[in-house]
């Protein structure tokens, strides 16, 4: 059994969804894929189905019944995981604004130890492609400010091309990761650096989504920027199981 799963979250990614598992399982080092999708109108969900029954021990499906939110789809994600002893646990967009073959790199890196492997567009040689200035400037704000309040040693902390190792995970009380959003991604990179794992960055080049809508909106922005000077006042005891 293959010791790796890429979580994807879904909602209405029809356009995506398809060949982003293609892409992954064309990969050399065998990863395992589970798609969360949250009732997608679309059909994303049917369309899985596919690969499900093609690929009935790489390619899983986990539906829920109504859309809730990016962070409650990855919890959703990582417990199905962690109760079939993967090691090593990604987190991956559908839209292609991740290029697969850059899993390798986040693989790679946490084989040699790391617990936390953020593939990062603001370390050196991370790239940003096809998105317009303002959106740049928002996005590498928002990432300045959440270093600036948690003190997180992180250039890319909103990154949601993730690694996680099962310790890691297994470690944390996902009852207590409050953000539903853009902020998850901050808090489990906070909750992971207050237990004192090891975080490393590696270069990623971002490029924007080509098919489909965009999730993100100002509700999303607002919830990141109070989520973050929330969780600042918790500590350690308040994440531990």
């Amino acid at each position: 059994m293959s010791q790796q799963l890429v979580i994807i979250p879904t909602y209405n990614e029809a356009e995506n969804i398809l060949l982003i598992i293609e892409r992954v399982l064309e990969l050399k080092d065998k990863f395992h894929i589970l798609v969360v999708d949250d009732s997608s109108p679309d059909g994303t969900a049917k369309l899985v189905q596919q690969y499900t029954r093609q690929y009935p021990e790489q390619v899983f499906l986990l539906q829920r019944t109504q859309k809730s939110g990016l962070g409650t789809a990855y919890i959703a994600g990582f417990k199905w995981a962690l109760e079939r002893n993967y090691e090593f646990i990604f987190e991956m967009d559908a839209d292609f604004s991740h290029n697969p073959n850059h899993l390798s790199r986040l693989y790679e890196k946490a084989k040699q130890g790391c617990e936390v492997v953020v593939g990062s567009r603001y370390t050196k040689n991370g790239k940003i492609l096809n998105w317009p200035k303002d959106r740049k400037f928002l996005s590498y704000g928002a990432s300045l400010y959440a270093r600036l309040i948690t003190g997180m040693p992180v250039k890319d902390p909103t990154a949601g091309f993730v690694c996680y190792k099962r310790n890691v995970l297994e470690e944390i009380n996902f009852n207590n990761i409050s953000s539903i959003g853009y902020s998850f991604q901050i808090e489990m990179k906070y909750a992971s650096w207050l237990f004192g794992h090891s975080i490393c960055e590696v270069p990623i080049t971002f490029k924007d989504r080509e098919r489909g809508e965009s999730k993100m909106n100002s509700s999303i922005i607002k919830e990141a920027a109070l989520g973050v000077i929330q969780m600042r006042l918790h500590n350690k005891k308040y994440y531990q199981k």
